[in-house]
């Protein structure tokens, strides 16, 4: 599993903003958040939503859509 430690702009308040944000880092971002309406995502392990404020967060994460069988 993939991690980074990034430094936010202040302007960067919800999970929806970090998304924009991290999209705008290249391409291979871009392409990951393409269909963000699909991504789930959590702040300090609890799932919130895209509208969630990320203030005080420990870590936030991303789960892309996936398929099982």
């Amino acid at each position: 599993m993939a991690a980074e430690e990034v430094e936010l702009p202040a302007d960067v308040a919800t999970i929806g903003d970090v998304m924009t944000w991290l999209k705008a880092r290249g391409p291979e971002f871009a392409n990951a958040f393409e269909r963000s309406e699909v991504i789930r995502a959590a702040i300090d392990q609890s799932h919130v939503r895209h509208d969630a404020k990320i203030g005080g967060a420990r870590e936030i994460a991303f789960f892309p859509p996936v398929t099982g069988g």
